[in-house]
């Protein structure tokens, strides 16, 4: 979508907005391609040990349309909610087309949720079928009486307790499906991301959604696509930066895409991936760059040869930027963005010298600025509000059955980002830090309330304060400070055990991996906990 250009001003000047009236994710990534050319590579899905299966467009197509048809035997209808519970691999991807073509909404969720994470998010949506594996219907089957709209569940490896067999339906199907004509306004996509205060919010994306991510992406991987790209990022797909960062816009633009479920990351097992399947563009989140930085000597060991990589979610220090170029021979580019309004904010090595300690300037087509709580630009240097204008193709519809909340993000039409920073005279833009209390661990953004409300069915926990707390690996880790019910004694077992309850019932990215046991929690004259006090050590 980005022009032709030489330098960020004139891809600035040159660039505008391409949207269609009618336009569907499922048809543009996938169906279009199979037209065009149904022998070009869409996917490289690598199993567990090492084996690959390489899926043209035109198969791609096909296995889709199969998917789509199921879904509608099941009795989804356009509109209609479809979880989607599984990691990295070709049935995730077949999914979500299905699902789009289908004029449905795909509900992306994370493998590592536990239950009560699951059944929030399934029973706020109102989803009636999910797609996932064995682990996942075994999770859903333990909450499949607290959602009654939920009435199919799918598995890709073989039933489940009342589950029915994915592959076996996949196979009786027809190969042929009729796309649903949606518009590039009508919904497709709900993304839960987590807040400071309450539950989840699902942020509801339109089918305009990836073309308005195409600039970032293709800004942040220096004018993407290029001859030869082959792109992979450890980041699930379950999140926006997987989904929408990397896989949709690369299978828009062509470009093969490898699939790697890894159990556990490891930087040995990254640079291997690359060099065996050819990876020329990643997305690398700081907290994987930084596990990747302690692997000795990677040039030596592996060959591979990459012509991009970008990373989000946190700001790069100048050193790991100095590493990335001589262990990469490229300069990360950094880019920004959040769940209701992703890539709008990017570097870019092809077209100017990275700053460290800057995030970036505006990509082209979206209209930003920093402003005060009333919603006035601010000159260069003076901190204040990152904001984003309305209209913008990859700005949310809104939260999922919350007009509040959704209202709550905007300051007349300025979308909020709910962080804060300054720009420089030439509009570079510098992160300063979050206007709420969200911690960003291991590249995740976890919102604290959850957690809270997790602990607070531990029948030890009498009250519960989360917060994040710097940690040099992580950025941050979950923090808890907990007052103990009646009686109860606090010992390491309990903490243990406490944490462990987290981290089976919500998800195992979020428990508290330190706990503190207090007297009492700083609370408001409204009882709301004050968490910059908790921050601060004051109890």
């Amino acid at each position: 979508m980005l022009p032709s250009a030489q330098n960020y001003d004139a891809l600035v000047h040159d660039f505008r907005w391409q949207i269609p009236q009618t336009y569907n994710i499922g048809v543009d990534v996938c169906d279009r391609w199979a037209d065009i050319e149904p022998d070009r590579l869409a996917l490289i899905d690598v199993e567990e040990d090492g084996n690959a299966r390489r899926v043209t467009f035109g198969e791609l197509r096909a296995y889709s349309n199969k998917v789509a048809n199921v879904l509608m035997d099941t009795g989804l209808l356009a509109g209609d909610r479809v979880g989607i519970l599984l990691p990295q691999r070709l049935e995730t991807a077949a999914a979500h087309i299905a699902a789009y073509k289908l004029g449905a909404i795909a509900v992306p969720l994370f493998t590592l949720f536990g239950p009560d994470a699951l059944a929030f998010r399934l029973g706020d949506a109102g989803v009636k079928s999910v797609i996932t594996d064995v682990a996942g219907a075994a999770k859903l089957a333990r909450i499949r009486d607290r959602l009654p709209e939920m009435t199919i569940v799918l598995t890709v490896d073989g039933p489940q307790g009342g589950a029915i067999d994915f592959n076996r339906a996949v196979a009786g199907a027809s190969a042929r499906f009729t796309p649903a004509e949606t518009r590039a306004e009508d919904p497709a996509l709900i993304i839960y991301t987590s807040g400071t205060t309450g539950n989840p919010k699902g942020a509801l994306h339109a089918h305009r959604v990836l073309l308005g991510h195409l600039p970032g992406v293709e800004m942040s991987h220096d004018l993407f696509p290029q001859a030869g790209d082959v792109i992979w990022t450890p980041a699930d797909w379950a999140w926006i930066g997987g989904l929408l960062d990397v896989l949709l816009p690369a299978l828009h633009h062509g470009v093969p895409v490898v699939a790697r479920r890894f159990k556990k990351f490891t930087g040995e097992g990254a640079f291997e991936l690359m060099a065996t399947h050819g990876v020329r563009n990643t997305f690398l989140p700081p907290t994987a760059l930084k596990v990747m930085r302690t692997v000795q000597n990677p040039t030596q060991r592996w060959d591979f040869e990459l012509r991009t990589v970008a990373s989000g979610g946190e700001s790069l220090g100048a050193s790991l930027i100095e590493w990335g170029r001589e262990t990469f021979g490229v300069t990360i580019n950094e880019f920004y963005g959040q769940t209701e309004c992703n890539m709008i904010v990017s570097s870019c090595g092809h077209l100017m010298e990275a700053r460290p300690g800057l995030m970036g300037r505006p990509v082209p087509g979206h209209h930003l600025s920093v402003i005060d709580d009333r919603g006035n630009p601010l000159p260069a240097g003076a901190q204040g509000l990152i904001a984003v204008k309305r209209p913008d193709p990859v700005m949310f519809l809104g939260y999922w059955n919350n007009r509040q909340a959704t209202a709550e993000k905007f300051i007349g039409d300025w979308l909020v980002t709910g962080d804060t920073g300054a720009a420089t005279e030439d509009g570079w833009l510098r992160f300063v830090g979050r206007d709420d209390d969200v911690i960003t661990s291991s590249g995740y953004r976890i919102g604290p309330g959850e957690i809270e409300d997790s602990l607070m069915t531990h029948p030890a926990v009498k009250i519960a304060g989360v917060v994040g707390k710097p940690d040099d690996h992580r950025t941050e880790i979950v923090k808890a400070f907990i007052v103990l019910s009646d009686g109860i004694e606090a010992s390491e077992e309990l903490a243990f055990e406490i944490a462990h309850h987290v981290k089976t019932r919500l998800a195992a990215h979020e428990y508290p991996r330190e706990i503190e046991f207090v007297d009492r929690l700083p609370l408001t004259p409204t009882g709301k906990i004050i968490r910059r006090l908790l921050r601060q050590g004051q109890t």
